[in-house]
């Protein structure tokens, strides 16, 4: 199959192109290098430097290479910045996208597989999440991929397009080549890896009071690896499964002290960190409920357990200690 990946000198988006390309997928890899790396984008995949605002280039995409399937991931994804300023997110994550689908539709492409997040449900009423829990998100990041969402219901409706929709967790750990190199980098266990490395002074723990068992959040890691077999397992099995929503997670919950001392273990390293008030809008547990993409599609995570995605994510740090600038 032939498939267009949106997004993919990204974090994810270049994780599964490197995933589809060892199942014997084609990848046209696009992506507009605003927040991505060109060294993240596989070398046996075709690249596409463009913009999705931009519909002549996209034609272009498609007249030339004629992709069989689309997998969206290029987004905007940092929830404070999407309070500052939620036009610049509905912008990327609703109005890109919406030009996405009518270049799609335009060239007769009609399989979409949609990066979206577990933002879009807000605080939980309910542990573990299913599917099925109300969604009301909390910032305009979460409630630009919930609009989009509906935006791909009403063309299905109209258009005859198949998508699936993937919710997931935390994404978190590396392949041998590809890995997290944000700027800046918000994530929990990147920002554990940076301060054992020593650039970073110290780690923010945000809230020791929660209702958990050590006092800190508690959230769901799910490796990279694992998204993006779910993504090509849902690609190509789409006609099957058209219009549902999979959460991607592994189910299980990790505390933040618990990532602190995993991280700590697996680099040998003491890893400094101070505690903060919490932050507002952090709920106490977040994690999925993954039985639907079990059951229907069959996906198992591999590798499940925390120190091995932790160890993935410190490997690739090792072999690439500035990131894409090391490539």
């Amino acid at each position: 199959m032939r498939i267009l990946v949106t997004g993919a000198a990204g974090y994810i988006g270049s994780v599964c192109t490197e995933t589809l390309i060892k199942r014997g997928h084609s990848v046209i890899a696009l992506d507009d290098l605003s927040e991505g790396h060109k060294e993240a984008v596989d070398s046996r995949a075709t690249f596409c430097r463009v913009n999705l605002h931009d519909s002549d280039s996209l034609r272009d995409v498609f007249q030339q290479h004629k992709p069989d399937a689309v997998m969206h991931f290029a987004a905007l994804c940092l929830v404070e910045e999407s309070v500052r300023e939620p036009g610049k997110y509905y912008r990327a994550n609703v109005a890109a996208g919406i030009n996405l689908l009518e270049a799609m539709l335009r060239h007769g492409v009609k399989k979409l597989i949609f990066s979206s997040t577990a933002a879009t449900y807000g605080e939980p009423e309910k542990t573990p999440i299913p599917e099925k829990h109300s969604t009301m998100p909390v910032n305009p990041y979460g409630a630009s991929k919930l609009l989009f969402e509906r935006v791909l219901s009403e063309f299905r409706a109209n258009s005859g397009l198949e998508y699936i929709t993937m919710r997931y967790f935390n994404a978190a750990g590396a392949s041998e080549e590809h890995g997290e190199d944000h700027d800046p980098e918000t994530h929990v266990i990147p920002i554990l890896l940076e301060v054992a490395a020593g650039e970073r002074e110290a780690f923010q723990v945000y809230g020791t009071d929660y209702p958990t068992p050590d006092g800190t959040c508690v959230r769901d890691y799910v490796h990279v690896l694992d998204i993006a077999q779910a993504h090509a397992l849902a690609v190509e099995r789409i006609y099957e499964f058209a219009g549902r929503i999979y959460n991607i997670g592994n189910g299980a919950g990790f505390s933040v002290q618990e990532v602190l001392q995993t991280a700590s273990r697996v680099t040998g390293r003491k890893i400094n960190h101070r505690t903060a008030p919490r932050r507002p809008g952090d709920p106490a547990v977040l994690v999925a409920s993954s039985q639907r993409i079990r059951g229907e599609l069959g996906w198992v995570p591999v590798f499940s357990s925390l120190e091995a995605i932790v160890r993935s994510a410190w490997d690739w740090k090792q072999r690439f200690p500035r990131g894409y600038a090391s490539a």
